[in-house]
């Protein structure tokens, strides 16, 4: 069962820690900056790998540091993703962030994560997480796919004009969403099928 719960987080407010400056790291920060463009990144390792400098040369928003990780990197962080190649170290670091209350991810060790990085599906505006609790990111990506395939690619205009109906609604909380969900019914029905009777 998936007792994960879903958010979607603005990075640009937050400060992102990434230890590792390996492929891994590379995949972790790419995944950060596709998602969040403006996210303020810190990556600490004493080997990066060239992609990664040239992420950074491009954004000033990401701060290298040529070194190993110590635990003062920590500090004034409010998210850390763990991608070293030391599965003890990754252990460790991930203990020192959940004393000091800052949420992890360690790759590839679901077990003492605290939150996972999803596949995402992005249409415009709409982007849509898949979760497979960590037991398959191959089928999340294979999902993402089928999405990805299955979504329109105009859904920013239905959005757009959903919101300003939205915004011209009168009346309460309820009575809006009641009002959005019979506008909307049209999205959910099934089609007929042709050699059906009328």
């Amino acid at each position: 069962m998936n007792n994960l719960f879903p958010i979607f987080l603005k990075l640009e407010n937050l400060h992102t820690l990434i230890i590792g400056g390996g492929y891994v790291g590379l995949e972790k920060i790419t995944a950060v900056l596709d998602n969040s463009p403006e996210a303020r990144v810190t990556l600490v390792s004493p080997e990066i790998r060239q992609e990664i400098r040239d992420l950074a040369n491009q954004n000033s928003r990401i701060n290298l540091i040529d070194r190993r990780f110590n635990d003062d990197d920590l500090h004034e962080k409010d998210l850390v993703i763990v991608a070293t190649n030391d599965k003890e170290e990754n252990k460790r670091i991930a203990e020192v962030a959940r004393a000091r209350n800052i949420i992890t991810n360690v790759a590839d060790t679901p077990a003492i994560c605290d939150f996972y990085l999803s596949s995402v599906v992005r249409k415009g505006n709409l982007k849509v997480a898949i979760s497979t609790n960590g037991m398959s990111p191959t089928f999340a990506k294979r999902l993402k796919e089928v999405l990805g395939e299955a979504l329109p690619d105009n859904l920013d205009t239905a959005m757009e004009q959903l919101k300003a109906v939205r915004d011209m609604l009168k009346g309460d909380f309820a009575h809006k969403v009641d009002e959005l969900n019979r506008i909307t019914a049209v999205l959910t029905e099934k089609k007929k099928d042709s050699s059906e009777p009328l």
